[in-house]
Order: structure tokens, then sequence, then C-alpha cells
């Protein structure tokens, strides 16, 4: 049973957004400058929600080891007073695609979709067992294949980027399989029940749709700015 457990956790990259249309157009080195600029811009907000969504989770988990591991997701992502984390490194990649932190830290490019999707997520882990949001958390596993393409696509197609603006993705390379092999491990030992193994499923799969949709608004490039209509003479 652990191990169909498991295969169907891992069947859920088949859901996972490097397939999605944008990203193979990125890896195929087939995005303009602007497209890159408007996911760099979205995705941004992104990172900065991954804390509060680990901080929701370890709210909700009554467990002090678990607390103690997961903490480190944080620092990693917020780092600290002597070190830059995850979204230091995403604010350079910015800089790097030529969007300067100023303008990634004020949100006005973000889009609705966006912004509906990441906040979603962030709702999900504050409101269901704290086991389904670790859950939800193991597109991690399907990640680090995922970024190595990119990486390489971006050194090989978009030669305009600063290669030291791509530091985010080797970190990554390197934490993202540390943390889904803990999570994996969470998951199989607490959810032990068929409806608790259901359950951590959905959550996987609900954020696979999660990442899927806000390509989709990036992709589209919907603008959050609405023109007032003209007044009738």
């Amino acid at each position: 049973m652990t191990d169909e457990f498991i295969a169907e956790l891992r069947a859920q990259g088949t859901r996972y957004h490097n397939l999605h249309p944008f990203h193979r157009r990125m890896d195929d080195g087939a995005l303009t400058r602007e497209e890159l600029q408007r996911w760099v811009t979205n995705r941004f907000y992104y990172q900065k929600c991954i804390p509060l969504k680990d901080a929701a989770i370890m709210s909700n988990c009554p467990e002090v080891e678990v607390r103690r591991k997961w903490i480190q997701r944080i620092i990693d992502h917020d780092g600290t007073g002597a070190q830059g984390g995850g979204i230091e490194s995403w604010l350079r990649l910015g800089e790097a695609l030529g969007v300067s932190r100023q303008e990634l830290e004020s949100e006005r490019g973000v889009l609705p979709g966006v912004r509906y999707a990441v906040d979603a997520y962030v709702n999900f882990a504050r409101q269901r067992p704290w086991i389904e949001a670790v859950a939800s958390s193991l597109t991690e596993l399907f990640g680090p294949a995922a970024i190595k393409v990119r990486l390489e696509a971006m050194e090989r197609h978009y030669d305009w980027i600063d290669p030291a603006g791509l530091e985010y993705f080797r970190t990554r390379l390197v934490k993202a399989p540390r943390d889904a092999d803990y999570a994996l491990g969470l998951v199989v030992q607490r959810c032990r029940s068929r409806e608790q193994q259901l359950a951590a499923v959905a959550a996987l799969k609900f954020k696979t749709e999660v990442l899927w949709a806000q390509l989709d608004a990036i992709d589209r490039g919907d603008s959050q700015i609405c023109t007032p209509p003209t007044p009738a003479p």
C-alpha cells in the first residue's frame, strides 16, 4: 500500500507546470524579453508568499520535532541578517532580467489571476490539516528536473541574462530534493488510512493546479489596470 501511495503522489508529476505551453516556450528559447519579465515579476509574488505558507503549516502543526525541521524552509527563503535567502535571489534574478527590485516589491505588475492562485495556496495551508499542506508542497519532487532544464535553457538561449542572476535555480537544485525527501517521509508516515492518502493526493493535485493557473495568467498577460469607460456625452 505504501508503494502504491507513493506512486500516486509521483504520478501528479504529469500535471506539473513544466509541461505548460509557456514553460515549453521558455525552455525552447522562444519567449520574448517582455514575456520573461512578466514571468519573473509575477512569480515573485509566489516566492514572497512561500514563507507565509510554511509559517501557516508550522502554526497548525503541534509536533515540536516537525516544526524544528520545517522552520529551515522559512530561513532558506527569508534569509538571515548575514545572508540573503531565496527571496533575495529572486530579486537578483529580476534585476538580471531587467526588472528592478523596486518594481518587483511594489507588486504593480502582479496579475489578478496570479494573486488569486497564490492567495488560495496560502489559505489552503492555513485552513487544511497540516499534513495535507505538507503534501501540497510535494511539487518539489518534480522541481529539480524542471529547474535543471530551465537553467540550461536560460544559459543557452537568453545570453542577455547575467549568469550571476541565475543563482536561485542553482540553489534549489540542492535544497529542493532535501525538502522533498523530508516532506514525502512525513506524508507517508502520517497518512496511513486510505482516506488520508486520498486527501494527500488531492492536496498535491491542488498545488499543481495553483502553479498551472499562475502560468495561464502569465501566458495571457491580462492587465490588472482597467481603463475607465468614456463618459457618455
